[in-house]
């Protein structure tokens, strides 16, 4: 079986590798075009999945446009019979339906939950206790074709996004390398997405990324951790600003003031107001300055309360 595997992200790698590892034909692999980065902008950046690919001596495709007609022939060349995408972007119609026995997605949800963009993300921001992945044919409408395997994934009340990405992209490549064997024997039954629970993951953007203090402590630590490591959940002191990549939550109700304001003894710790209580403040960032733990940060900085 020829294989094209199409991913960019270090999320992808892993489902890549588990099958090139398990001896299947990937005859090229799909990814996104080199980017200036770094200092300066000075450095041409290349994707993990590119690096990875290259380094196994697989052929590389990085296509800006996909509907253009000289790479859909370099594709078609490859004569592929199965098509695998993990992290990668849209594609046309005239792409996922080329090969015949179909083209499948890896998404980071059990679906119909969390279709879009930033499911882990929206998973730990809502509270969810489980998680998971989704392997699905590729249709018309963005994550809704039919599924062909889930596996689930718990959350911890602590973790935070960075940290459910890193186990999950273990699971995903054991659940990529699963699905292409259920396709390999034709030993799988399609299941039907029921649209009407799906939920929604839209992509993130800094502006929404804004806490509010007004919520409850569970919403808000949730939205910390949610963020995490990024875009990161952020608020303003004295118009620059905070970002925050881990609190904790008191076991005590205690209120401390209207929310948002601040509560410290300037040398080890960090709380803020909520509307029930007040969040612990663990990482933080300072604009202008390098991430760091409350008690390194309080050793050079001091809140002006």
């Amino acid at each position: 079986m020829r294989i094209v595997f199409m991913g960019t992200p270090d999320f992808a790698v892993p489902s890549l590798k588990i099958l090139v590892e398990n001896g299947y034909n990937v005859v090229g692999v799909i990814t996104a075009t080199d980017k200036w980065g770094g200092r300066g902008n000075k450095k041409l950046i290349q994707s993990a999945v590119k690096q990875y690919a290259e380094g196994v001596g697989i052929k590389v495709l990085q296509p800006k446009n996909l509907k253009a007609a000289d790479f859909q022939e370099e594709l078609r060349s490859l004569q592929a019979d199965l098509q695998v995408v993990v992290a990668f972007r849209m594609l046309p119609e005239s792409v996922w339906d080329m090969p015949p026995l179909g083209t499948f997605n890896l998404h980071g949800s059990i679906l119909p939950k969390f279709r879009g963009a930033a499911p882990i993300h929206w998973a730990v921001i809502r509270g969810e206790r489980e998680t998971g992945v989704t392997t699905f044919f590729i249709r018309h409408e963005i994550d809704t074709g039919d599924v062909l395997l889930r596996k689930t994934l718990p959350i911890g009340p602590d973790e935070t996004t960075g940290e459910v990405h890193d186990r999950m992209m273990v699971l995903g490549a054991e659940a990529v390398l699963e699905t292409v064997q259920k396709i390999e024997s034709k030993d799988y039954i399609l299941e039907t997405q029921d649209h009407q629970l799906a939920t929604k993951a839209p992509k993130l953007f800094s502006e929404m990324c804004e806490i509010d203090f007004n919520q409850p402590t569970d919403i808000v630590h949730n939205f910390i951790r949610g963020l995490s490591p990024y875009p990161a959940a952020w608020t303003n002191y004295q118009d620059v600003k905070l970002k925050i990549y881990r609190s904790a939550r008191p076991e005590t109700g205690t209120i401390l003031g209207e929310p948002g304001s601040l509560h410290t003894d300037q040398k080890s710790y960090l709380h803020i107001a909520t509307q029930d209580g007040y969040i612990s403040v663990l990482d933080l960032q300072l604009q202008g300055r390098r991430p760091m733990s409350i008690q390194d940060f309080l050793n050079g900085f001091t809140f002006d309360i």
